[in-house]
């Protein structure tokens, strides 16, 4: 089968973006619930989509194995998996792990920007790794099927949490540092410590991670994606685009802020430019996901090659990763 996943999205989500998911061809899209919610407010974002699943059923439905995506190419649909890029929802209770994976939640990042109580942010001058609770929520998020996602952490956290784990664990959104050196781009010795041990890196569209920001070419970011081919192997590699399709600029103050501090936290933007930069020429919304395949054969990837970086490698993964041991 030739999938079509997108490893994340933040969307404000509409009948529009689900419409625009389906004429892209998606079958799978890991969409983020939860920045600095906690779990009740979690739960309600489920309801909230409960609410999307109900409204529109001939375009979306909540997925749960990878089996689920082979079903939305079956119908049509686009199967939409439940992650969260904070540990906020499990509180401090590692039992919430277990609740949460119940409801739908297949991946859970173990730091946003700052500290958490399980790793350290990409965002900290000092990376202190995996905590104490960090190693026995990685160890319960192994036995339930829920992915460790290290996208917004910091080197040795994220090269310790994949050591640490008996499953691979997956940087669902960031790019090659020595491409484009932003905070939360990846280094190779972070790259190479995922891959090796069966994990996975899905390259961002976000303009902030991309060598010349919105001006980047479908041409510059699949010749990254050969690059980094070559260095890790194409079985490691997919797209999640981070789209941020839109949300007012306020909602970047949520992500970035939440309720840590009073200040506005411009992360990797400036003050002038606070809010969502514009997104590439080549990938305004989903409708553009096939432009990828495009590039990626003009940067010499072969057919069967394009078609596991856009979709055939996440399937592989969500079949190794969401199933309880």
């Amino acid at each position: 089968m030739n999938y079509r996943i997108d490893g994340l999205q933040y969307a404000n989500w509409s009948e529009k973006i689900f419409r625009q998911m389906r004429q892209g061809g998606l079958d799978a899209v890991h969409v983020t619930i939860a920045y600095h919610e906690t779990f009740r407010e979690t739960v309600l974002r489920i309801e909230q989509w409960n609410r999307f699943f109900e409204a529109f059923p001939e375009l979306i439905f909540q997925g749960f194995t990878a089996a689920d995506v082979a079903k939305a190419r079956e119908t049509g649909r686009t199967a939409i998996f439940f992650g969260a890029q904070n540990p906020s929802p499990i509180e401090d209770d590692i039992g919430l792990v277990e609740v949460l994976h119940r409801l739908g939640l297949r991946f859970m990042q173990l730091t946003y920007n700052n500290q958490s109580l399980l790793a350290t942010g990409c965002y900290e001058a000092e990376d202190a790794g995996i905590t104490r609770m960090g190693r026995e929520v990685i160890a319960e998020m192994n036995r339930v099927g829920m992915v460790v996602d290290m996208s917004h952490s910091a080197d040795r956290s994220t090269i310790e949490a994949a050591e640490i784990s008996s499953r691979p664990i997956a940087i669902t959104h960031a790019n090659p540092y020595d491409w484009h050196p932003a905070k939360r781009n990846k280094r190779d010795a972070v790259i190479r410590a995922v891959t090796e041990r069966g994990g996975m890196l899905g390259f961002s569209l976000y303009p902030h991670h991309l060598k010349d920001g919105s001006a980047c070419t479908l041409s510059d970011f699949c010749e990254m994606i050969a690059r980094a081919a070559e260095r890790y192997g194409v079985q490691h590699l997919a797209i999640g685009t981070d789209l941020c399709q839109d949300h007012p600029d306020s909602v970047v103050e949520w992500m970035r802020v939440g309720r840590w501090t009073k200040r506005i936290d411009y992360g990797e933007g400036s003050a002038t430019n606070a809010g969502f930069p514009p997104m590439p020429d080549f990938y305004k919304d989903n409708r553009d996901f096939p432009n990828f395949a495009t590039g990626l054969a003009s940067a010499g990837f072969i057919p069967s090659e394009v078609e596991a970086l856009l979709g055939g490698n996440w399937h592989r993964f969500f079949a190794e990763g969401f199933e309880p041991k």
